[in-house]
């Protein structure tokens, strides 16, 4: 076995996505999506927008809201764009979403269209996680609190163990499918090649191959510790909010109470996870391994070791982005 080499000479901004055959990689100017088809391989690159030198953007706890969701709308064109080249409809499938393009291309532009369709994934993928990781819990911990009344603390303890739970389950489920398994080993493949990057070794198949493909500024690291921050941001929060939070007769009132509670806080937990990372991606001791090591160890779910084919993906998707002055992407 290839020994996995994982010395970084720096660390990189860029980063990159797994898609339907494929991989988004983004860099501080560009974003290029690479897509390997069965008539052969598909790149789209696009510049970034830039926000300005002095941006409400930029200011930390905030910067990570607006990362945060340009990177969902950036990865979900990218995905869209990776599964136009695999769909397979029967005609009458085909047939009624041509005439459902038709109408909206009518009534919008196709760049609209487009835009409308990105924005309504997006909505209805962050409406799925806040269902699965606050919604439930909340219910759950509601019938909880029968057995546990006045117990707040205890009560977001167990909701977010709860929320771990489903995360583990929902990534080992996930990582059991046929299909993802393909897509999990495109994300080895980008984590690889980002690591020999930031090795600073040629970017070949043999110097990727040779890398680890598990990453501290992953994806999967970073949804990971905004479970573990928002259990202690909800319990905070719960018991210095408690004297003004309104009580019901109805356990279920009182759980959407605690869920609206806790949608108004999730972009401070988004925002502090978003810090949070870049502080454990930016350090390389012993304190930065031990609090990056759970989302680490996750990872081992949603990453296979990649074939030659995804890793020359990911070397020309991480190409196209490199920066016209070297080391302006440092991290």
């Amino acid at each position: 076995m290839a020994k996995k080499t994982t010395t970084e000479k720096f660390k990189t901004m860029i980063g990159g996505q797994a898609l339907i055959e494929g991989i988004m990689m983004m860099g501080p100017e560009k974003c290029a999506t690479v897509v390997r088809a069965k008539d052969g391989i598909h790149t789209k690159v696009e510049p970034r927008k830039q926000t300005k030198k002095f941006s409400v953007k930029k200011l930390p706890f905030v910067r990570g809201v607006f990362n945060f969701c340009a990177s969902m709308k950036t990865g979900v064109s990218a995905l869209m764009y990776s599964a136009d080249f695999f769909t397979e409809e029967d005609e009458e499938s085909t047939e009624k979403q041509s005439k459902f393009d038709a109408w909206l291309e009518k009534k919008l532009s196709s760049e609209k269209t487009q835009s409308v369709l990105i924005t309504v994934a997006v909505v209805l993928g962050i409406a799925l996680s806040v269902g699965l990781f606050i919604v439930l819990p909340s219910l759950i911990g509601s019938f909880i609190n029968r057995w546990l009344p006045n117990q707040v603390i205890v009560r977001n303890l167990i909701e977010g163990a709860i929320r771990i739970a489903i995360l583990l389950l929902y990534m080992f489920l996930i990582s059991r499918m046929k299909d993802m398994k393909r897509v999990f080993s495109y994300h080895g493949a980008e984590h690889k090649t980002i690591r020999c990057y930031e090795a600073k070794l040629p970017l070949t198949v043999e110097n990727v191959r040779a890398q680890t493909r598990l990453h501290p500024r992953c994806g999967t690291s970073f949804l990971f510790v905004v479970i573990i921050i928002s259990i202690l941001v909800f319990s905070v929060a719960s018991v210095l909010l408690q004297p003004i939070t309104p009580e019901f007769d109805s356990g279920i009132l009182n759980a959407l109470v605690r869920v609206v509670l806790k949608l108004l806080l999730l972009p401070i937990v988004v925002g502090i996870s978003y810090e949070f990372n870049r502080l454990v991606g930016r350090y390389d001791n012993w304190l930065t391994h031990a609090l990056s090591a759970p989302g680490m160890w996750l990872q081992y779910l949603t990453t296979n070791e990649p074939d030659d084919s995804m890793i020359e993906v990911g070397i020309e998707a991480l190409t196209l982005v490199l920066p016209e002055q070297e080391g302006s992407d440092r991290w």
